[in-house]
């Protein structure tokens, strides 16, 4: 007879929007996964604080422009009380002030509102999991930015990076995701995880937005 199978841990997630139109809908679609309950649904940072003091909350999927206390203000907090939860920005804004200021605080995913609930789904997944993610639009924004106000390129790298994880690099820093990466280089995404793995951890990198930063400074990118 089998072994009956383990149902996969369902992600417990706060959603963050100042509209209430917004909101709701987007926590009842959110909630019909098989893997996430909207654990709650915050108003404003104040509220996601709270929500999140009250958990166990996995990922925050978080709005920017809020009342009492925005989501940059919030997610800072955050990184500094509960860094196991995790932020997944979702906003209407795609400035250079908004984006790095959220990726600064500490988010490690940043969609606009034109994102699907898909690619939702899979930016929490993401982030739960340790990932960053960065749709289309805020990647191109990223990297434009970082290449004007890049300060020195060819900033070195620890020498002991491998080949392949320069070539890791270089691919992160020209925004493809871990699939793109593993296609190119002909590799399982599983490897591909275990280069970026050791690629941060050498390299000092923090996150996905900053490798992107660090391969452009390079002169990779």
């Amino acid at each position: 007879m089998s072994e009956p199978t383990e149902k996969p841990q369902r992600l417990r997630v706060v959603v963050a929007d100042d509209q209430a139109a917004v909101r709701e809908p987007l926590a009842a679609v959110l909630g019909l996964s098989e893997d996430i309950d909207v654990v709650a649904a915050a108003a404003d940072g104040s509220e996601v604080l709270t929500a999140v003091a009250s958990g166990p909350v996995d990922v925050v999927l978080m709005d920017l422009r809020m009342p009492v206390m925005d989501g940059i203000e919030a997610t800072r907090r955050l990184g500094e009380e509960y860094p196991e939860v995790a932020v997944v920005v979702l906003t209407t804004f795609a400035d250079d002030d908004s984006i790095l200021g959220a990726l600064s605080a500490g988010a490690r995913g940043y969609l606009t509102k034109n994102a699907g609930r898909q690619d939702i789904i899979r930016a929490i997944r993401a982030a739960a999991a340790g990932q960053s993610v960065l749709d289309r639009e805020v990647q191109d924004r990223l990297l434009a930015t970082v290449r004007t106000k890049a300060p020195v390129l060819g900033q070195a790298l620890p020498e002991d990076l491998t080949p392949r994880e320069r070539e890791v690099l270089t691919l992160i820093g020209q925004g493809l995701p871990n699939r793109g990466i593993a296609e190119k280089l002909f590799i399982s995404e599983a490897t591909v995880k275990t280069h970026i793995n050791n690629l941060f951890a050498k390299a000092g990198i923090r996150d996905r937005a900053d490798a992107v930063r660090r391969a452009i400074e390079a002169g990779l990118g």
